[in-house]
């Protein structure tokens, strides 16, 4: 007996099942629902997904997401230039941003060091991060990485490369909890953890 299969449904599970944390049968519920949308709504979807693609590009600077010349934070003029905060992903800005409690700029390194998956240095925003620190600007970065392997050690090795420039270098204080994502904490925790951030 024949198997049914359709073809283009089949590519859409495909697409589907691909995003993180999704499984088949999650990614296959995902399709069947694409496909119950009215013509003009699917499009809508398609459009929304090809616009973001085409427009939204890394800022120049602290390797956030924007969809302007410059991300939000650094056109931001009244923001404290001294300090730069630095977070492993884009979504770890907007949880920070949540907290009302952080006036600094941001640097985005977009992962973080692990050698047995084959993530090196060279393969984050590390130099870009190090280059933003020569002209004497900023006293203070704060590693806001997540409490993991990955990110304690991406914090560490940062820190060795900022101390000789005479750069104070803080990590966020207890609260958070060990091995957590700083994306899954609550405003409030991660509000006492940033102003009672500790030295490197």
């Amino acid at each position: 007996m024949a198997k049914y299969i359709l073809a283009p449904l089949e590519k859409l599970t495909e697409q589907f099942e691909r995003l993180p944390g999704i499984g088949h049968k999650t990614a296959s519920r995902l399709a069947y629902h694409v496909l119950t949308l009215p013509e003009a709504e699917a499009e809508k979807f398609a459009n929304a997904i090809t616009d973001a693609h085409k427009n939204i590009h890394y800022c120049p600077v602290c390797c956030n997401l924007t969809d302007k010349e410059l991300c939000p934070v650094c056109a931001d003029e009244t923001r404290d230039r001294s300090v730069i905060c630095v977070v492993e992903s884009f979504r770890d800005v907007s949880v920070i941003e949540g907290t009302q409690e952080y006036f600094g700029l941001y640097h985005v390194l977009q992962g973080v060091l692990s050698p047995m998956k084959g993530v090196f240095p060279d393969m984050l925003k590390i130099k870009e991060l190090m280059a933003r620190l020569n002209d004497g600007t900023v006293r203070e970065v704060v590693m806001a990485t997540n409490a993991t392997l990955g990110g304690e050690t991406t914090a560490s090795y940062i820190a060795k490369l900022i101390k000789p420039l005479g750069i104070r270098v803080t990590r966020l204080a207890t609260g958070l909890p060990a091995g957590g994502n700083i994306e899954y904490s609550d405003e409030v925790t991660l509000a006492r953890a940033l102003s009672s951030r500790l030295d490197m």
